[in-house]
């Protein structure tokens, strides 16, 4: 039984952030390497591109596959619902946990997106000083405390 936990031993995550918005990529990007986890962060602009990163195609082919996926909603191409989606119906991805991050706060979108099986979501605070400590307690909890099974 792994004791990650207990120790708050940090391992280094690979994150794949999926985000339109260069202002909000940045951010998270900022936050997710400066956290107290050490991380590896992958970043996509639109569905396609994340269904393709995910699927490791044309570019993507050397890419891994990422531990924890940061998925907005509003996105170019491919809606992040689709992507969701894609993930959860596909058996090489659907384990990889999901944590939509989205400025919507309609409960529509929230019961699509755990329709589709996300393992979080979370609504993009305004204030900067809260958005930076939702990424930080993201990593915090998925970096360290969250025990994925074995082979994961």
């Amino acid at each position: 039984m792994s004791t990650q936990g207990e120790g708050m031993t940090p391992h280094l995550m690979t994150f794949l952030l999926v985000e339109d918005d260069d202002n909000h990529a940045h951010l998270v990007m900022r936050s997710l390497k400066k956290a107290r986890v050490h991380n590896q962060v992958f970043r996509v602009a639109d569905g396609a591109e994340a269904i393709a990163f995910l699927r490791q195609e044309g570019e993507h082919t050397d890419k891994p596959h990422p531990d924890v996926v940061l998925l907005d909603l509003k996105l170019p191409k491919v809606s992040g619902h689709e992507v969701l989606a894609t993930i959860k119906t596909d058996e090489a991805l659907r384990r990889i946990p999901v944590v939509v991050m989205t400025t919507s706060d309609a409960e529509s979108d929230r019961a699509k997106a755990y329709g589709h099986h996300a393992n979080s979501y979370v609504v993009k605070p305004v204030d900067f000083e809260r958005f930076r400590q939702l990424v930080s307690d993201l990593c915090l909890y998925w970096g360290v405390w969250n025990e994925p099974p074995e082979g994961e």
